[in-house]
């Protein structure tokens, strides 16, 4: 049996002021640091071998604020663009209830939760390259790393932590969980909340639990 601990960053600054984040750098809020700190409390009995975490501040932060606390800083950390954020393409930046009123709620609705509409990808300060990703997009960049990589680890008997974000771990979870396209719509992701899956040899669920 081995265990996967996923654990979505601690809120962060843009969070607090209600603006679209995506491959923004932005730190942690002091209540994402507490919120980081309390997973780690969560955590604390959980055997982990090694974590894994995207390249941007406010996972990593969480991550390594969160094994400090659970008495695990010598964990072996890997980090990799492919466990990212969705990139929110020309949205990056802008304030959520603003861009609702200049688009309407049902098309930010509609960018923000559909599974295969990426967000405008005009370029912009935020977005100079103009990417832009829909969840699609996003598993299909952190599905493959996962499968060979975090999933490799779990068949060989280790217990891994995954310090990721709202929808990489969406698409994660959308995996493990064999969502379809509509249940995934509905499944949010808390931050700073411990998911804990205990797997047999086959990688088959023998049970979830949500450490609020």
């Amino acid at each position: 049996m081995s265990f996967l601990i996923l654990l979505r960053h601690g809120e962060s600054q843009w969070n607090l002021e209600n603006r679209f984040t995506g491959w923004v750098d932005v730190d942690l809020s002091p209540k994402g640091e507490l919120e980081a700190t309390a997973a780690g409390e969560k955590i604390k009995s959980y055997p982990i071998d090694k974590a894994y975490t995207s390249v941007l501040r406010r996972a990593n932060r969480t991550l390594a604020i969160a094994l400090e606390k659970a008495g695990k800083s010598n964990v072996p950390v890997v980090r990799d663009v492919a466990l990212n954020e969705r990139h929110y393409g020309a949205l990056q930046g802008l304030n959520k209830a603003e861009t609702a009123k200049k688009y309407s709620d049902e098309q930010v609705h509609i960018w923000r939760r559909s599974y295969d509409v990426p967000p405008p990808k005009e370029i912009t300060d935020q977005n100079p390259e103009g990417i832009s990703e829909s969840l699609k997009d996003t598993a299909a960049r952190t599905l493959p790393y996962f499968e060979k990589h975090v999933e490799a680890d779990l068949k060989a008997g280790k217990n891994i932590i995954v310090a990721a974000h709202g929808n990489s771990l969406r698409s994660i979870v959308m995996d493990i969980e064999k969502m379809t396209k509509e249940q995934v719509l509905e499944l949010n992701i808390p931050t700073g909340t411990p998911i804990v899956y205990e797997f047999d040899k086959n990688l088959n669920v023998l049970s979830k639990k949500i450490l609020k």
